[in-house]
């Protein structure tokens, strides 16, 4: 994914040259008269000015040494005994070097009284270094968390996605075989159908979102093998035209549901009826599938049994979470499910 303009290495270094120009510039916009002097300390003027210069490259090289150095090795290890004595050291150098400043610069003797003030700044500077590198490296951490986290869910739904297209390819490969013994002159439209499924599960469904039209025109397609493999044996009410076609969804998604239908509520079921409604207006879909199921049949389950409720059932979890609703019923042999997805 593409960095924001505001992580990038030019502006980091932009926003950090700037905020030290503020830092050092606010003496003199504070105090205008800052360096002036009496009469006859005009000639330390330049002294005073190469002073606070070092001085200020002092306390940048405090800030990063203490952030990108001191804080990862010593700080983040716990070695806190050897933190402590280097900031002693860092300090004392502080003061050795202010004082060999002043004497070869020839300021005047009273600026020894200001180390105070440069004790007050040494805190400060690694206050705020201390502080910076924390918070950016606490960042940092919840980006690479977060990055995996995100690589994580596309894996495992990349592997939810390629467990349902078998298992649907296994069943309407059996649809085919079924029509080619039976000789049927429903082969060939059958075919050119299959063709525009294969073609939907090959280019559509590695897209993170597809319009809700494919994923529908799947749908009838998938119903109509289904028909065509059933004929009169099975009723089959289908409505899926009240929909908005700009809506998009996760592909794959609605076809376990109609899957599940055609193969538990077909076979040795009497009068076996199978219906499939699907709404999508005002940002809200509702798809309800209904058939009926004989409970005194007990099914032999294969290995894929449960899967594509499964997954999708996960999907939702992941890519719907707290945005639909999925709710299951068995009574009176009559097994209906009904699913509420916020589009929007």
């Amino acid at each position: 994914m593409k960095a924001a303009w505001y992580s990038k290495k030019w502006f980091i270094v932009l926003a950090h040259a700037a905020a030290w120009i503020l830092l050092f510039s606010l003496p003199y916009l504070l105090r205008p008269d800052y360096n002036d002097q009496p009469q006859r300390h005009v000639s330390s003027g330049n002294a005073w000015f190469y002073f606070g210069r070092i001085m200020d490259a002092t306390w940048v090289a405090l800030f990063y040494f203490n952030g990108l150095f001191l804080i990862p090795r010593l700080v983040y290890k716990k070695k806190y005994w050897l933190y402590g004595f280097a900031l002693l050291a860092i300090f004392c150098w502080l003061v050795v070097q202010t004082s060999l400043l002043a004497n070869l610069l020839n300021l005047p003797n009273d600026f020894r009284k200001h180390l105070l003030l440069t004790f007050f700044i040494f805190l400060f500077m690694l206050a705020a270094s201390t502080a910076y590198q924390m918070i950016r490296d606490r960042m940092k951490t919840e980006r690479i968390a977060k990055d995996k986290e995100n690589e994580h869910l596309k894996t495992e739904l990349a592997f939810l996605r390629s467990q349902v297209s078998p298992h649907f390819m296994f069943n309407v490969l059996n649809n085919m075989v079924a029509l080619a013994r039976k000789k049927s002159d429903l082969l060939e439209p059958s075919l050119i159908k299959l063709s525009s499924l294969l073609r939907y599960m090959l280019y559509e469904t590695d897209e993170e979102k597809v319009l809700l039209e494919k994923e529908i025109e799947y749908l009838q397609s998938y119903i109509d093998l289904q028909i065509q493999r059933f004929g009169s044996k099975v009723k089959v009410n289908v409505s899926l035209k009240d929909f908005d076609s700009s809506y998009f969804i996760e592909p794959m998604l609605l076809i376990p549901f109609v899957e599940n239908a055609f193969k538990h509520g077909t076979g040795l079921i009497q009068n076996a009826e199978i219906g499939i409604e699907l709404k999508a207006r005002n940002n809200l879909l509702e798809f309800i599938v209904g058939n009926q199921f004989d409970s005194t049949v007990q099914e032999i389950k294969d290995k894929t049994s449960g899967i594509g409720l499964q997954n999708v059932k996960r999907r939702l979890n992941l890519l719907y979470e707290n945005r639909h609703t999925l709710s299951i019923s068995n009574t009176d042999n009559k097994y209906i499910v009904s699913l509420q997805l916020n589009l929007h």
